[in-house]
C-alpha cells in the first residue's frame, strides 16, 4: 500500500487475506485489537476502525466479553420481517440485480386457489424472478398475487422495483406466514439458480396479508450453501 493509504486499511487487508484464503476459517477468533495495534505499530483506535469496518461488511462478528470472530457470509434474511431483498443485499455492501423470468396473468390452479383463498380458475397474477447478489443467484421468487388488491401489479418493471416493493407500496403488509423446509429442486429451477439438481435448497412458503386481505403467496427457493434464515424471539417475563 502507498504511504497515503490509511493505516487501518493495512489491517483490513491483512485480515481479509487470511479470511478469504481460509487461514482464518468461519468461527475463528481473530487477534485482539491490542495485538493488532502492536503488530502494525498503530493506535488501538486505528485497529478498532479496521475491525469495525469488517464487522459492518459482514466478515466479522463481535461477541461481548469473548472477542471477534469470522462469520459465515451467507446471505441472510429474517423470518419475522418481510424485507425487500434488494435492500438486504445493498445493506451488506453488495450489488443487487435480478432476472425477470416470467410476468403473466393465468388461471389459479388448485394449490394457488387454496393458498390465496380464491376460486379455482380465477385470474391471478404470476411472476418469477431470480434475485442475485454480486451476480450470484441467491433466491428464486415464484409469486402469485390477487389482482383485486394489486390491480397494476403486472404493469411494473421488476428490474427496477422488486415485487416486494410493489406490494408494500400498494398494500402495507399487516401479517405474514412462513413455512420453511429443506428441498431438492427440479432441473429448471437448478438451472435458474446455477446449482446442481442434487444440491440442497431452503424453501420458504410465504403468504402476506394487508389488514384482512390475503394479497400474495410466494415460493422462495434459496441455494442451501448461499443462504441462511434467522429468527429471534424475546420470551415474555
Amino acid at each position: 500500500m502507498s504511504s497515503t493509504t490509511p493505516r487501518y486499511k493495512a489491517i483490513e487487508a491483512f485480515l481479509l487475506e487470511r479470511i478469504q484464503s481460509g487461514v482464518y476459517p468461519v468461527n475463528h477468533q481473530i487477534p485482539a485489537e491490542e495485538q493488532l495495534a502492536r503488530d502494525f505499530g498503530v493506535s488501538r483506535m486505528t485497529a478498532n476502525k479496521a475491525i469495525r469496518d469488517l464487522v459492518q461488511q459482514g466478515y466479522l462478528l463481535r461477541q461481548a466479553g469473548l472477542g471477534t470472530f469470522v462469520t459465515d457470509r451467507k446471505a441472510e434474511s429474517s423470518l419475522h420481517d418481510v424485507l425487500n431483498i434488494a435492500t438486504e443485499v445493498r445493506g451488506r455492501g453488495h450489488v443487487y440485480s435480478n432476472d425477470v423470468i416470467r410476468c403473466e396473468a393465468l388461471a389459479a390452479d388448485d394449490e394457488v386457489a387454496l393458498r390465496l383463498g380464491m376460486r379455482l380458475g380465477a385470474e391471478v397474477f404470476h411472476s418469477i424472478l431470480v434475485h442475485r447478489e454480486d451476480g450470484v443467484p441467491i433466491q428464486l421468487e415464484d409469486r402469485f398475487v390477487n389482482p383485486r388488491w394489486v390491480p397494476d401489479y403486472l404493469q411494473h418493471d421488476f428490474s427496477l422495483q422488486t415485487p416486494n416493493e410493489v406490494l408494500v407500496s400498494s398494500c402495507p403488509i399487516s401479517d405474514v406466514e412462513h413455512v420453511v423446509e429443506a428441498v431438492l429442486v427440479g432441473a429448471q429451477v437448478a438451472q435458474w439458480l446455477a446449482i446442481e439438481p442434487s444440491a440442497p435448497c431452503l424453501s420458504v412458503i410465504r403468504r402476506t396479508w394487508s389488514d384482512e386481505h390475503l394479497i400474495s403467496y410466494a415460493r422462495l427457493t434459496h441455494p442451501g450453501d448461499r443462504y441462511k434464515l434467522r429468527s429471534s424471539h424475546k420470551p415474555r417475563r
